[in-house]
């Protein structure tokens, strides 16, 4: 038998404004995947199912990636990778978290995020028009808006979290949302 919680996540519907909003969904799926993450040990983060090679764990360093590489490096318009990113070939870091622990991937995730929020903060201040304006992506071989890369965030969290609520039902049963 499946165990239900009470969602911890905030109601998005009274958030107003089409940056506001779009803030608001991304962060809504980034509590979704802290909640199916969260009183995890790093055995159980590390928990795959038969037929995937994903796990809990590897989500939250494949999302930690995700994060610096749009608002940061996009974004933010790094010269270069962050750290370990600049010397970690795409796709890895699905398996790069294996020998860290929770505690570890969970604060790079959560520090990822927090250089996210910074760099669309700055951006917004410094441009009426921040969601419409370009950033250079994918090597240079296109481009972006911040409008863009808040949805593509968020479909990329709900559909890691969909993952997510299959891995987290396998370990112990926790169903959610």
């Amino acid at each position: 038998m499946t165990e239900q919680i009470d969602d911890p996540r905030p109601d998005t519907a009274a958030v107003e404004g089409e940056a506001a909003t779009l803030v608001a969904f991304l962060d809504y799926q980034r509590m979704t995947l802290e909640w199916k993450t969260s009183r995890l040990d790093d055995a159980q983060l590390a928990v795959r199912l038969p037929t995937s090679a994903l796990s809990l764990g590897g989500m939250l360093r494949h999302l930690t990636r995700v994060e610096d590489y749009w608002f940061s490096e996009c974004l933010g318009r790094l010269d270069s990778s962050l750290p370990p990113w600049d010397t970690l070939e795409w796709a890895a870091e699905w398996d790069d978290h294996v020998g860290f622990g929770g505690e570890q991937l969970r604060a790079e995730w959560e520090a990822s995020i927090a250089r996210s929020r910074a760099v669309v903060g700055t951006r917004l201040a410094e441009s009426a028009d921040a969601l419409d304006l370009r950033y250079p992506a994918w090597d240079g071989n296109g481009s972006v808006t911040m409008r863009w890369v808040l949805v593509h965030m968020v479909e990329e969290y709900a559909r890691h979290n969909g993952h997510a609520d299959l891995l987290r039902e396998s370990i112990d049963g926790e169903v959610g949302e």
